[in-house]
């Protein structure tokens, strides 16, 4: 298996607080089954930009902003257990007891990502969808990722079983 060096790709979606929103990565360059040529992802580095402060969270509430990283197009958040998903994790704020102010505990966390595995993960298909929803309108922002990649060749029959597997 031919590989590449390293190189990254970075992607971002703005998001309003309070809808679903995805973006589209183009891999087209990088991606061609029936070429033999996929990528695979080693990491998945990622930034939660918002033009405001932490939000307040009101005591005794817990809310979050959720983002994945996916090889099919969705209209809303999907579990790690679809096999769409290549990563995913939240930013996750807590208020304190009855009667504290604002925020108490604000924590990031990746459930899954590339760097997860052992090989990383092997994408197949020629576009891959960034997205981010939130619990409720907390804060809006821009959601970014960039992505650690290698370019490597399988057989035809290989690359192609993956793209399809990944539709």
């Amino acid at each position: 298996m031919a590989k590449s060096d390293s190189f990254f790709i970075r992607a971002s979606v703005d998001w309003n607080g309070t809808t679903y929103a995805q973006n589209s990565i183009d891999l087209g360059a990088y991606v061609d089954a029936l070429g033999k040529s996929v990528l695979r992802i080693h990491r998945a580095e990622v930034v939660w930009d918002s033009p405001l402060d932490i939000p307040a969270v009101t005591a005794d509430q817990n809310h979050g902003a959720f983002f994945q990283l996916t090889t099919q197009n969705q209209s809303a958040m999907v579990e790690v257990t679809d096999k769409s998903v290549i990563s995913s994790g939240a930013i996750l704020m807590s208020g304190g007891a009855p009667g504290t102010a604002g925020t108490q505990m604000l924590s990031e966390r990746i459930n899954i990502g590339p760097q997860n595995w052992t090989n990383g993960y092997l994408v197949g298909v020629e576009q891959i969808y960034v997205a981010c929803d939130q619990s409720m309108a907390l804060f809006s922002g821009k959601f970014s990722v960039v992505l650690e990649c290698t370019v490597e060749t399988l057989s035809s029959s290989a690359a192609m079983a993956l793209a399809l597997s990944q539709q």
